[in-house]
């Protein structure tokens, strides 16, 4: 598990001990589907299958090593896309979707707000998502164009997480990561499980505040586009894009909760807008890295699959605008995580997607190509 130290001041940079790895200096990457269109999330479904979100607000089907000429689901008539960062933007097929056919997605509407939607798979069709189907689970409006996260995923609890980021302009102008009360800059924690569209779990840790929202489960973000959980442990590893400083990789224990990540007091480990802040109680990233290695980061996740030993216990994370692939790892004589660069494309990548069985995927968003992670051959 992670060892939690808390944070007390913004140059403390080691805060947290990771999964023990080997290091591993190279990787290769297995073509598994291509001709997908600007692809920003997956789900891996069963077996060979994948469902992967396209931004434009296609859903498609990857069987077998082939895109599916008919989409499972198509959002076009429901999504904005003007701006960079509107869209489809995620989806997370349901734990027991096999038997209830439950997938979530989550995109800009027309009028640039986000909604949360769920549809049901026909079991007659297993190729078709019904339209009627869909059930809004969460509407949140958006003051702003940019930074409207896009991570969905369901975590080792069964409940289903969600990404927002500030809600966009410059140094979040609305102070909204610093504010439980509101569902910007955060991270959500639903139960959509117990009754519609859902439930808030009791042990959120906002659910006693009077002025906060209970479904907030982290503050103190700026967009953390994507997101994941080392299945082993249960820890959570969060990647937090940047604005004029660092790219940042933050982390919580499967134990903690309520954890304030700084923004905007802090962007990565240091203030934000001053020389001094305040910054007791905030957790600073355990890793970041400046605007020359990249623009916006990819958050990762922990490898936990089989067919490749080598891999396992290392944190992969890239950026999207130089199409870099990194590993993140302690070392165990120092303690201090390791970055090493495992593979560089000339396309920039989008997001991470996990195999049931921990095999690690992941979508080249310019040449729209998903890809499987694999251990370099000697």
């Amino acid at each position: 598990m992670l060892l939690l130290v808390t944070a007390a001041c913004q140059s403390e940079q080691e805060l947290l001990q990771g999964p023990s790895a080997e290091p591993v200096t190279a990787i290769a990457l297995e073509p598994i589907a291509t001709g997908l269109k600007r692809p920003v999330a997956a789900a891996h479904v069963g077996g060979d299958r994948f469902f992967v979100a396209e931004k434009d607000g296609l859903v498609r089907i990857v069987a077998g090593g082939v895109v599916l000429p008919e989409p499972l689901l198509d959002l076009r008539d429901r999504i904005a896309t003007d701006g960079s960062e509107r869209g489809l933007l995620g989806l997370a097929a349901h734990p027991d979707f096999a038997s209830n056919g439950r997938l979530y997605v989550v995109f800009t509407n027309l009028d640039g707000d986000t909604e949360i939607v769920r549809f049901v798979v026909s079991a007659e069709n297993p190729d078709y998502a019904d339209p009627d189907s869909a059930r809004l689970i969460l509407f949140v409006e958006q003051p702003f164009g940019n930074h409207n996260g896009g991570q969905l995923l369901f975590g080792p609890d069964g409940y289903l997480y969600i990404g927002l980021g500030d809600g966009g302009a410059v140094g979040d102008p609305f102070h909204n990561a610093q504010d439980p009360g509101t569902l910007l800059g955060a991270i959500l924690r639903l139960d959509v499980d117990e009754q519609e569209p859902y439930t808030i779990p009791p042990d959120n840790p906002f659910v006693a505040e009077r002025r906060a929202r209970g479904e907030v489960w982290a503050i103190g973000l700026r967009n953390p586009w994507s997101f994941g959980f080392d299945r082993v442990t249960g820890d959570l590893y969060i990647g937090d894009v940047g604005q004029e400083g660092p790219e940042e990789i933050n982390a919580q224990s499967a134990e903690q909760s309520g954890v304030n990540y700084g923004w905007p007091i802090l962007e990565g480990s240091r203030c934000y807008e001053a020389e001094r802040c305040r910054s007791r109680g905030l957790q600073p990233p355990i890793f970041e890295y400046p605007h020359s290695d990249g623009c916006a980061v990819v958050g990762g996740r922990v490898y936990r699959g089989t067919q490749f030993p080598a891999l396992t216990g290392n944190y992969f994370f890239a950026d999207y605008c130089l199409g870099r692939i990194w590993t993140l790892r302690t070392d165990p004589v120092t303690m201090k995580w390791q970055r090493t660069l495992v593979y560089e494309l000339t396309s920039p990548l989008s997001n991470f997607v996990e195999s049931a069985d921990g095999e690690l995927f992941v979508l080249d968003y310019g040449d729209g190509i998903l890809y499987q992670i694999q251990a370099a051959q000697p």
